[in-house]
């Protein structure tokens, strides 16, 4: 009787006006996100990334090894069922050959270079924090201006998210494939997960492979990594 008697009373009515009230607050449709798939390819195997040196703007070469692997990356792109509208490539050699052994046609995109390192360049992880005498991280502690002036991170994120703009419109027409390099790539991802670019650091992207990106309903989402 509570019940029947609420359901005719002044809370009916309110309940009513509730109801109307959340309808017009949920009734603006969210904007479809593009259906195609961002793909991100990191160029094959350089003797600096197999000696874990950072090699930014140093123009480096594939060894035997990383044509292989960049040659057996056309088939993990044919196996996803990935046929790009448009595909990038950063301008370094590494990368250009590694779009070409790949079987992409791919128009440059200098900002899909790596990290400037600065002083850092060519230098290993381990050879820097032995000279600093500190557990020095790239993504916490940055770099030191030497040849090149180098980049923090920040600066990284910003040619990032220069490239997710050109292409976004491409998204609603297909996939997108960007062959790049290892840091900058996981920091793309982040500004494409509209995280900090700090959180790169728990990424990681070896040579050759791919990780995809995407949206679950309209929010953007990583689909696979480092596949």
């Amino acid at each position: 009787m509570v019940g029947a008697a609420a359901a005719h009373g002044p809370w009916a009515i309110l309940t009513d006006r509730a109801v109307t009230s959340l309808g017009r607050m949920a009734s603006p449709t969210p904007a479809s996100p593009p259906a195609g798939r961002l793909v991100l390819l990191r160029h094959g195997e350089t003797e600096w990334s197999r000696d874990g040196r950072h090699t930014g703007s140093t123009d480096l070469p594939l060894t035997d090894e990383g044509r292989a692997r960049a040659t057996q990356a056309a088939a993990r792109l044919e196996e996803r069922g990935i046929r790009p509208v448009l595909t990038l490539t950063s301008d370094l050699r590494r990368a250009r050959d590694t779009a070409t052994l790949a079987g992409l046609e791919a128009s440059v995109d200098t900002d899909l270079r790596e990290w400037d390192y600065g002083a850092y360049e060519g230098r290993s992880t381990a050879q820097i924090r032995e000279e600093l005498g500190t557990d020095w991280d790239v993504f916490r502690d940055g770099v030191l201006p030497g040849v090149t002036p180098g980049e923090t991170v920040e600066e990284v994120a910003a040619r990032a998210s220069r490239v997710l703009a050109r292409v976004r419109a491409h998204l609603h027409e297909g996939d997108v494939v960007l062959v790049g390099h290892g840091h900058t790539s996981r920091i793309l991802a982040t500004v494409w997960l509209r995280t900090s670019p700090r959180l790169a650091a728990q990424l990681t992207l070896d040579a050759s492979r791919l990780a995809v990106l995407g949206h679950h309903r309209e929010d953007p989402c990583i689909i696979s990594w480092n596949c």
